[in-house]
């Protein structure tokens, strides 16, 4: 008898799921608590669907390179299936600057890092339909899961054997040998293991960012601006991050991240007309979001809760559940400035069907898929967590008049600053060696470990300012002053309530 398998939520980390889980031959049944797709024509889709499991539903999203390659692995009509709708790819060559561009000789390996980009709704859209072809899967939209089936048994370990829920109005209960949690950041079922007293141990952090997007669509005839021109169409000014995502059919979407301490800033930028000034102010995105370029085509959509979040579901060697495995954001969360989520769902899926695959022993499934998770995730997350302090404390002396640094955190800012992202907008070999990190193809520190990466690093860095030059971009944007008198906020409340508070090591 084939084993059976449920998945909670059919977002992406469960469609990923169900992705990897298919060829293996198993029954999959996916339950998502939301109705099904209605419609075939992305714009009115974006539109119209409500998702509400997957609040960020339009926010800005990218596939990483992981991502694409597992997919074009595992399931390659999907892939031509996307392109097909209008999801873009976006290959390696587009990262380099017009310096590196002239000079540029492609590599069989740059093929791999390439990024798919869309709106999520696109995105999901045609991979549900997908799936929902796979002979093995069953998709059963609006199932609303209530709670997992549980016991715990004499060893302290919880036995999680199905879900009871509701649907069309009438109570069921499903079983199954497997149950995966892809309930999402709104997921409540692992919330009820913990609550039962299950061994799970978790981390987390504020990242000390909001984020906010909006939709465009290039007006009839245009089309979309050189992204290696100069300033380009993404930056970090301190108080403000900022970029640009190509999506499909024309449509693209800036998103804007600013520090929870912006108090003035965050409140104002959800209304459309302080969003799309503050685009005009900069000079990478103006000439995308001009008037005689692109129209808005969404409100301001706006994301909190953004927390790093790390769950072990073994501690000290002991499982805290049998037949149970979390994965995307139910597991871990990171600060989607890198939009990591869906690869982390991707690879975790990956990771559950080879634990499977390897033993059906419940325990060693779960010591397994533990090990695999954490061996292939806890690196990113623990830079994106280094990274996110490291902007909270800038974004706090932008706010402080007179801040003074340490003589460490000088250096380590020069280090980056004239050193490392000058190398990588120099040196194409050294921009590809990173690029494999980031795309999580590799460990993300791995690259910058090499000693001849490293010496390159050292050499751009002692080189100076004067003899770099060429290699710096343009200034991003207006300092903050600047930007809020223009756009006629209070930008002297938040410097005020920041020189109240217990400023952050430096």
């Amino acid at each position: 008898m084939r084993e059976q398998v449920i998945v909670i939520g059919a977002g992406i980390g469960g469609l990923c799921t169900a992705l990897l889980l298919a060829p293996s031959g198993r029954d999959v049944i996916v339950l998502e608590r939301d109705g099904p797709v209605e419609t075939g024509d992305p714009d009115e889709l974006f539109k119209t669907w409500k998702r509400v499991g997957v609040g960020h539903l339009r926010q800005s999203h990218a596939f990483l390179a992981r991502l694409r390659t597992i997919m074009k692995a595992e399931h390659p009509a999907l892939l031509d299936q996307l392109l097909e709708m209008g999801v873009r790819e976006l290959p390696f060559e587009n990262m380099l600057t017009e310096q590196q561009q002239a000079r540029y000789r492609p590599d069989p390996s740059d093929a791999e890092l390439t990024i798919l980009t869309s709106r999520r709704t696109t995105l999901e859209m045609a991979m549900r339909r997908y799936v929902e072809t796979l002979p093995n899967v069953t998709l059963r939209s609006g199932f609303l899961v209530r709670k997992l089936i549980t016991r715990k048994g004499d060893d302290g370990v919880f036995d999680v054997t199905g879900v009871e829920g509701e649907e069309n109005g009438m109570a069921v209960t499903l079983t199954a040998d497997v149950i995966v949690d892809a309930g999402g950041k709104g997921g409540f079922t692992i919330e009820q293991l913990m609550e039962e007293g299950a061994g799970i141990r978790q981390e987390s952090e504020s990242a000390g960012i909001l984020y906010f997007t909006r939709h465009y669509r290039f007006l009839p005839g245009k089309t979309e601006p050189d992204r290696k021109a100069n300033p380009p169409p993404t930056g970090d000014l301190g108080f403000l991050k900022f970029g640009v995502f190509p999506g499909d059919n024309g449509n693209f979407s800036i998103t804007v991240a600013i520090p929870e301490i912006e108090m003035e800033l965050r409140k104002s930028i959800l209304d459309p007309e302080i969003f799309h000034q503050i685009t005009l102010m900069l000079p990478g995105l103006r000439p995308w979001t001009n008037s005689e370029q692109a129209e808005p085509t969404s409100k301001v959509f706006g994301m909190g809760d953004l927390i790093s979040r790390w769950r072990d579901m073994v501690v000290d060697g002991k499982p805290a559940a049998r037949g149970y495995f979390a994965l995307g954001d139910t597991l871990v969360r990171t600060n989607p400035l890198y939009g990591r989520g869906c690869s982390f769902a991707a690879v975790s899926a990956q990771a559950l069907r080879q634990t499977l695959d390897a033993t059906s022993d419940p325990v060693q499934r779960a010591l397994k898929y533990h090990e695999r998770v954490t061996e292939e995730l806890r690196p990113f997350y623990i830079v994106q967590r280094r990274q996110d302090r490291t902007a909270m404390k800038r974004a706090q002396q932008t706010l402080t008049p007179g801040a003074k640094q340490s003589f460490r955190s000088r250096m380590m800012e020069s280090f980056v600053e004239d050193g490392v992202k000058i190398a990588l907008r120099s040196d194409t070999r050294l921009l590809r060696e990173a690029m494999r990190g980031f795309h999580m193809l590799e460990h993300p520190e791995k690259w910058l470990g090499k000693p001849k990466n490293l010496a390159g690093v050292l050499y751009y860095w002692a080189r100076g300012k004067r003899l770099n030059a060429a290699a710096y971009p343009p200034k991003p944007g207006p300092e903050r002053i600047e930007m809020m008198k223009a756009l006629k906020l209070n930008y002297q409340a938040d410097m005020e309530r920041a020189a109240t508070e217990r400023p952050l090591a430096a």
